[in-house]
């Protein structure tokens, strides 16, 4: 069967890509959030997972304000990135796990999940800059992926409550995936941050530690906060939280170890950070 080895959870801001395109990852400025990835990916080299399946939000490349689902599941043979006006080096393709989307898929819809199903999918900055992190040297992406995209832009926002149960309705259908696949779950985007209006800048350290200090023993904690809450709290783009939360929820209920954490004060108004779980046992 296959076997879920754990989460890893980073921030996709924008200008950690620009950050390794210009090979600023050693300048004070960058080293203490880089520095953060050693053991990820330490660790990611001795579990040698086969498959991530990544919960992120996508930022216009497939869904605009006028076309944007709640949840959409990918569901094609390849999944390109491209340019978003950033100015970012386009990255590598990834290939994906067809069979194993349909599977989640078919599931999510069997739990009554209402999800938007795309065999045809572009992925952006948030998926690609966690790769670019995890896997440095990389000039072939050495995982198949399943992007799950939640919409963290346009309100009505889903609950956190609501992106728990779809990160645990993805794991039971993960564990019930009859493959030998070894499977990393990727929750991505954050912490808080806010980029526009008068709040612009915003980062609450004293809530980004709350989600770190809770999001592993105690994630229902995470999910007390309305969608509204969440914006207040973490800013309009720290609603990226609800990646994280969706991840988590797909470790299911099994005790779990922090593997790594890493929490740095900021990069590009952001408060960033990383971290690792994995189910005991493993």
């Amino acid at each position: 069967m296959a076997q879920i080895i754990g989460s890893y959870f980073t921030s996709h801001v924008p200008s950690i890509g620009a950050a390794i395109a210009r090979d600023l990852q050693k300048e004070a400025y960058w080293s203490p959030f880089f520095d953060g990835l050693i053991p990820v990916r330490r660790w990611l080299s001795e579990q040698q997972p086969d498959v991530a399946v990544v919960f992120y939000n996508d930022h216009g490349l497939n869904f605009f304000l006028d076309t944007l689902p709640t949840f959409a599941v990918g569901a094609a043979e390849t999944y390109a990135n491209a340019d978003e006006g950033w100015g970012l080096p386009v990255q590598p393709s990834f290939t994906g796990h067809r069979n194993l989307s349909w599977h989640i898929i078919e599931n999510l819809v069997a739990d009554e999940f209402d999800i938007t199903m795309c065999q045809q999918m572009n992925v952006d900055h948030a998926v690609v800059v966690p790769f670019q992190l995890a896997y440095p040297q990389a000039s072939v992406w050495p995982l198949r992926i399943v992007p799950i995209a939640i919409n963290t832009v346009q309100h009505p926002l889903p609950s956190a409550r609501r992106c728990l149960a779809l990160g645990r309705a993805v794991g039971k259908a993960l564990r019930s995936w009859p493959g030998s696949e070894r499977i990393v779950v990727m929750g991505t985007g954050g912490l808080s941050h806010q980029l526009e209006g008068e709040r612009a800048g915003h980062i609450n350290n004293a809530y980004d530690l709350f989600c770190l200090n809770n999001i592993k023993d105690n994630p229902g904690a995470l999910t007390h906060h309305s969608a509204l809450d969440l914006v207040e709290l973490a800013g309009t783009q720290g609603v990226e939280i609800l990646n994280w939360i969706a991840a988590r929820g797909a470790l299911g209920d099994a005790p779990l170890r922090q593997q790594s954490r890493n929490y740095h004060i900021p990069i590009s108004n952001t408060a960033a950070a990383t971290l690792v779980l994995e189910p005991i046992g493993n």
